[in-house]
């Protein structure tokens, strides 16, 4: 793509730790088992997506993934060959990212369990709302998928496609992020749902794959898709909410800010 093309700027409002506690869920491994030469690759491979897709990016990412090379450079090197560390209390580099991992973690389930109380408190008292303006109920059995989920889809999609197409054939492509956009609500109708890889069926460069996900990234930001998942790793769905529930959320979001104001 070009620098003139159309630009998506999706705020990550999830961190470093998040992102790597997300690779340990995903390869299923205990935190204390971590292997730091993949941990690392994987991360990496994170940060490379996010560059090629123009997100931007924390300063903290980046020097996690700096952390993260180091601690991998030092479980390379023979125990006599260590750096020496002032505050080093034990052999294995891992062991202070496993501890800040740790403690995240167990901040992280306490504000969920938290959220969740709230959420069942607010169920105790009985009142009549007024469902006019309401968003349409959420699907039972989904749940809303993180950015880290949505980018290891977006990587394995571009993955399969650079392996199935061959490059050497120069094909013209002039699709914009404002095309595609226009394209997904055509196909898309609201309360309609499709399969995250039938977005990319009719692609046919890496750059028109790229745009559409853009595009999505987009869309999601608007509040006109969503996106779901029944399990972590499984089939993602994207649905296009009706225009009754985007207007909901747009004026709670107006009303969010008149508060703040």
């Amino acid at each position: 793509m070009e620098d003139t093309d159309y630009k998506v700027r999706l705020e990550i409002f999830e961190g470093p730790l998040d992102l790597l506690l997300y690779l340990i869920k995903k390869d299923e491994v205990d935190i204390h088992s971590i292997s730091i030469e993949r941990i690392t690759s994987q991360y990496l491979d994170y940060i490379n997506t996010f560059k090629l897709l123009n997100i931007d990016l924390a300063s903290e990412f980046i020097v996690m993934a700096a952390n993260l090379m180091y601690l991998k450079s030092r479980t390379l090197l023979p125990r006599v060959d260590q750096p020496p560390e002032e505050d080093a209390e034990e052999d294995d580099p891992r062991w202070e990212l496993i501890r800040q991992l740790i403690e995240y973690k167990k901040f992280k389930d306490a504000a969920g369990f938290l959220s969740l109380r709230e959420v069942e408190q607010e169920g105790r008292f009985a009142h009549q709302t007024d469902t006019s303006d309401a968003p349409d109920p959420e699907p039972t059995g989904l749940a809303e998928v993180s950015i880290f989920e949505l980018i290891r889809a977006f990587q394995n999609v571009l993955k399969r496609f650079e392996e199935s197409h061959d490059f050497g054939d120069i094909i013209d492509d002039r699709y914009t992020v404002s095309d595609k956009i226009e394209l997904l609500m055509q196909r898309v109708m609201p309360g309609e749902t499709c399969r995250f890889e039938s977005l990319f069926q009719t692609a046919t460069t890496k750059s028109e794959v790229i745009v559409t996900f853009l595009a999505l990234l987009e869309l999601m930001k608007l509040n006109q898709f969503l996106v779901r998942q029944s399990e972590l790793l499984g089939d993602i769905v994207i649905e296009r909410r009706s225009a009754q529930a985007v207007a909901a959320l747009e004026a709670a979001e107006v009303g969010a800010v008149e508060d703040d104001a």
